[in-house]
């Protein structure tokens, strides 16, 4: 009896294991799409990963679902460990009815989100679903609804990160969007609230699903997801990564890791890395380099607002934010998309105990009636709200423009910067100094007999006088003017000084930041 049992037992794991069936996983294979077991086996430690609820069945007797057997709930779920630290995971089944989520396959997410938040430990979904299952109607509209109010519950407590390898459509994305991070498989996976065919109907515009839910196109136009990968094994590669970067849960720093490079070192090259004119653009990775670990970084939305980047990178082997503005890209202008960019990522750093660097050349917000009728005014609200709450350690870094709002957008002293360092090439001002010369000036210029040679005679002197950093340090604005060569020791050890850093708030039931 006990051996019958026994053979009872794996057969019926042989028959779960198997998913939709052969046919089925090499449809998959042939889409360029990993199997559900297959992307946790790339994901976890190996032989780490350990199965939850496998004989889940549905319970709908719908439209002839009581013949259907789904094994597994159409999604596989479980944890195990990645680089040795335990992480939940959910990963729907397409092979199994297409992966469409019920009753029970929406319970099973919940449990990984209950489990999770119960150790304090990361939750990764892999999405890959045809959307709610047609057959279980209002109880597969229940199921989204719990895994929503599940999401918001983990947010800011542990990570949560999504990623779409496959159709994502109608409420299925709302998850993923209340997840802290969205990775997409190029070519292989879509999100939208209305599929193609829908708005042909509604609207009469033809486009396509790769054009209208497209990695790229969520990636650079819509800013929805902040990555992308060519495969789903480049795509999981880059979600065990940015794992690397982050703590387990908002309890806990991010793991430090040995540092080879070494922190002391002085960088000469950054002497001569600022141009001699102004309002000469360069590439401002080419500081973060630099300064980093080993020149590593991992970029967040790289292809999003580029005007700013954001990033994650580690100094001395600890974990930081990185936010700085990219005079290669309309001259380094805050605009709508790299306000929501920076406040977003500003946000999750502070909501996982991530050390901000905020590097800054901005001269502005981007001018013009888009902007403005864009909402300039409520976005850019955004980024002075997100590093007003923020209480990690906040260093910035001042290497040549910072001018008027945008400069107080950065992260000024007056918006809870701990610490200001500013190069000699610093311009702290309201605004530039041929603005300021004309206001300032503007009669003395006019009444000149040679308005040319006197507006460059008042530009210089103002530039002199006031375009430096040493007027802000005069005031205790900036703590320290610093030689560039000398960046990245003095960053490791504001980071060091600041790693006891502790902020008292108002009690108050949550803020209302202007979305």
């Amino acid at each position: 009896m006990a051996v019958n049992k026994l053979e009872d037992l794996k057969e019926r794991r042989a028959t779960i294991i198997s998913g939709g069936g052969e046919k089925r996983i090499a449809k998959q294979h042939a889409n360029g799409k990993l199997t559900a077991r297959e992307r946790l086996d790339l994901l976890f430690d190996e032989g780490t990963f350990v199965e939850l609820d496998a004989y889940v069945k549905h319970r709908c007797t719908n439209f002839g679902m009581e013949k259907v057997d789904a094994p597994a709930e159409g999604v596989v779920t479980g944890y195990g460990k990645v680089d040795g630290r335990i992480v939940y995971a959910y990963s729907q089944d397409f092979t199994v009815v297409g992966g469409s989520l019920g009753e029970m396959h929406a319970a099973k997410i919940c449990k990984v989100l209950d489990n999770a938040l119960k150790v304090g430990a990361p939750v990764v979904g892999l999405n890959d679903s045809g959307g709610a299952r047609i057959q279980e109607a209002v109880d597969a509209l229940s199921g989204y609804g719990k895994i929503f109010y599940k999401n918001t519950l983990a947010s800011g407590v542990i990570p949560q990160i999504t990623a779409i390898m496959g159709p994502c459509a109608g409420g299925a994305v709302y998850s993923p969007a209340l997840t802290d991070f969205i990775f997409m498989v190029d070519q292989t996976s879509q999100m939208f609230i209305t599929g193609p065919q829908v708005i042909k109907t509604v609207t009469g515009e033809e486009v396509s699903a790769e054009a209208l839910g497209g990695a790229m196109t969520h990636n650079t136009v819509s800013g929805v997801a902040q990555f992308i990968g060519n495969n789903d094994e480049a795509c999981i590669a880059e979600i065990r990564r940015l794992l690397s970067f982050l703590p387990s849960n908002n309890m806990e720093t991010a793991p430090v890791y040995d540092c080879d490079h070494d922190v002391n070192e002085l960088a000469e090259a950054l002497n001569d890395i600022m141009p001699d004119n102004a309002n000469k653009p360069y590439d401002m990775f080419d500081i973060i380099k630099t300064i980093v670990d080993n020149g590593d970084y991992m970029e967040y939305q790289p292809y999003f607002a580029k005007n700013i980047i954001t990033a994650f990178a580690r100094i001395d082997g600890q974990t930081v934010g990185i936010i700085a503005n990219q005079p290669k890209v309309l001259a380094g202008c805050l605009d709508v998309n790299a306000s929501d960019k920076s406040a977003r990522f500003i946000r999750t750093c502070d909501a996982f105990n991530i050390p901000l660097l905020n590097i800054i050349d901005v001269p502005g917000f981007l001018p013009g009636t888009q902007q403005e009728y864009g909402g300039i005014i409520r976005h850019g609200a955004k980024m002075l709200y997100a590093y007003s709450e923020a209480t990690v350690p906040k260093v910035s870094l001042i290497v040549r423009k910072a001018y008027g709002g945008s400069y107080l957008a950065m992260c000024s002293k007056d918006l809870g910067a701990d610490l200001v360092l500013a190069w000699p090439t610093a311009e702290i001002a309201v605004m530039g100094p041929q603005g300021a010369a004309n206001i300032i000036f503007r009669n003395e210029i006019k009444e000149s007999d040679d308005p040319k040679a006197t507006r460059e005679r008042v530009i210089k002197a103002y530039t002199d006088e006031f375009a430096t950093p040493y007027k802000a340090a005069e005031r205790g604005f900036v703590d320290d003017v610093i030689e560039p060569a000398a960046t990245r020791p003095r960053l490791a050890d504001a980071f060091d000084m600041l790693a006891s850093k502790r902020e008292a708030r108002p009690a108050k039931k949550h803020g209302n930041i202007p979305l």
